[in-house]
Order: structure tokens, then C-alpha cells, then sequence
């Protein structure tokens, strides 16, 4: 994917074709860092998650990991605090990058154990066959359909070199997120407090780039959530059409069809007769006797 702005409208390049538009909306989103250890992708969905708030409630009542040391992994370590039995946090060194008011009520709270100078080396988990939904006995499962669900993570100190594993139901990967947005580079402004993330003008979704606009994620780097990135999407669209109203810009094919049919029926206008015209005359003789019957009737 890649976008010359050299010249307007713009041109957007993709896999498969070239798009030229006036206006760009960029929600191409962010993606959440992994760790790149065993057993991390095979179960994601499976107990491995980037996100407590969607993910936390199915974890009620269990115990549960949090890998990270900055403010996103505070937040997520005290929102599964709230439904989890114990929350083990683990961080690679001796103290977090988080600001002092979230590290503080983590390191207070009853349910949150922290583990410092410790890695996760391997998500640990086991094959389940999965619950078929809908049925109404607890019992029904899907004899042909088996998954990977967390059990355990495998962690190592860092200044040991101990090996220790500890049981848990999920972990939650913490460690940030990577807007997708390295081909806006040169081209718009980006946020120089969060690396990667585009700058928006104000509160609207205008970027530097008079017609590019940013909606979600890939300006986000405070909520990043679904809901708020829809109605960021809105706003986007509602600050493209009104560019784009201002600019005198819009579907260059709907105003030539507009056009065009006013110049035809501009066209027969101008060829009937303005004056005396009469419309059983353009009937044909089939109305004889029309005026008379309607005369009779009414």
C-alpha cells in the first residue's frame, strides 16, 4: 500500500489497483506487540490476549498473567483485578516505566502479585475439545473440534537464570502497539510524544495533509477501543465531506450525469412551442371525441 500525494486528486496504490480520490480517510488501525514466545499464537482466543476489557470477563474467579511494566499494563492488571481471583504481574526489570499514581495502586492492591526481573519463555497450555453453544446439557461438546487453551506460563529471572512455572487461565500481553502507518511517513505529520501515532489537527480528524484524514487507532494511543474508534470513523467522514464541500470537490461522474440530463431536458423544452401548446395534439387522433366525453362526465 502506498499513496502519491504528489499531484490531486491523490492516488492510492494497493495490492491489485490504483484509486484516485480526493480525500483519504486512514483507518488502518494498530497492532498489538507480541512477545514471539512458543505457544503465544497457537493460543490466542485461547487464553492468550492484548486486551482485558473484552477479554477479562471469561477469566472470572481464575488467576491470570499480565506481561508489561508501563501504564497500558497497569490499567489492564487492575481491570482483571476486579473480576480475577489473582493477577501475577511480570516485568523484565526492577521497577515500572508507569506513571507513579498507576504503579502505586497496582503494587497496593490485594490481588496483584508483581514478579520483577522475570520474562515469559513459553505460554503452557493443553488441548480441550470445545463446548458446542446452544445446547441445552452443560455436557455437549464437539468431538472433532479440539483447542489449545492456556494452563500455565514458563518464566525465567533474569539475573538467576531460574527457570519457574506458574499455573494460570490466561495471559494478557501488555508490552504496546504499533500503528500501521509507516507509509504515511513523509507524507503527514506524526505525534511526537507517541511514536508511530498521526497528528490530528485540534479535536477534528484533519491530518497536515489538507484531505487526509485520521480516524481509530492510527491516532489513538490513549483508549483504543472499538466503540471509540467508530465514532471516530464518523467524525472522519463528516470532516471529509465538509473538505471536500469546501473545496468544491465530489463525484466528478454524478454531476456530468446531472449535467447532461439537464442539458437534454433543456433540449425538448426548447423544441415544443411556448405558447398554445395543446396536449391532445401531441396524443394523436386516437383521443377523438376525449374533450367532448370529459366535458359530459364532469
Amino acid at each position: 500500500l502506498s499513496i502519491d500525494v504528489s499531484s490531486r486528486p491523490f492516488k492510492v496504490h494497493t495490492n491489485s489497483t490504483e484509486i484516485i480520490t480526493h480525500s483519504i480517510i486512514v483507518a488502518t488501525g494498530a497492532e498489538s506487540n507480541w512477545l514471539d514466545i512458543p505457544g503465544e499464537y497457537e493460543m490466542r482466543g485461547g487464553g492468550v490476549s492484548s486486551c482485558a476489557i473484552c477479554d477479562g470477563a471469561a477469566f472470572y474467579g481464575k488467576d491470570v498473567v499480565v506481561v508489561g511494566g508501563g501504564d497500558s499494563a497497569m490499567e489492564e492488571a487492575l481491570v482483571l483485578a476486579r473480576t480475577s481471583k489473582t493477577v501475577t504481574v511480570i516485568h523484565r526489570r526492577d521497577a515500572f516505566r508507569a506513571s507513579k499514581i498507576l504503579a502505586q495502586r497496582v503494587l497496593e492492591h490485594p490481588s496483584i502479585h508483581v514478579k520483577w526481573n522475570t520474562v515469559v519463555k513459553k505460554i503452557v497450555g493443553e488441548k480441550s475439545l470445545v463446548e458446542v453453544e446452544g445446547e441445552e446439557e452443560s455436557d455437549s461438546v464437539d468431538l472433532d473440534n479440539e483447542e489449545m487453551f492456556v494452563t500455565g506460563a514458563l518464566l525465567s529471572n533474569t539475573e538467576t537464570g531460574e527457570d519457574e512455572r506458574i499455573d494460570c487461565a490466561a495471559v494478557f500481553v501488555a508490552i504496546g502497539h504499533t500503528p500501521t502507518t509507516s507509509f504515511l511517513e513523509e507524507i503527514v505529520d506524526f505525534d511526537e510524544e507517541h511514536a508511530g501515532y498521526l497528528q490530528t489537527i485540534g479535536r477534528s480528524t484533519k491530518t497536515s495533509t489538507p484531505g487526509i484524514f485520521a480516524a481509530g487507532d492510527v491516532s489513538d494511543a490513549v483508549y483504543r477501543q472499538a466503540v471509540t474508534s467508530a465514532g471516530s470513523g464518523a467524525a472522519a467522514a463528516l470532516d471529509a465531506e465538509r473538505w471536500l464541500s469546501e473545496e468544491g470537490l465530489g463525484n466528478e461522474e454524478a454531476e456530468f450525469e446531472a449535467e447532461l440530463l439537464a442539458e437534454l431536458m433543456a433540449d425538448d423544452i426548447s423544441n415544443k412551442p411556448a405558447d398554445n401548446y395543446n396536449a391532445y395534439d401531441d396524443a394523436g387522433a386516437n383521443v377523438a371525441g376525449m374533450k367532448e366525453s370529459a366535458r359530459v362526465e364532469f
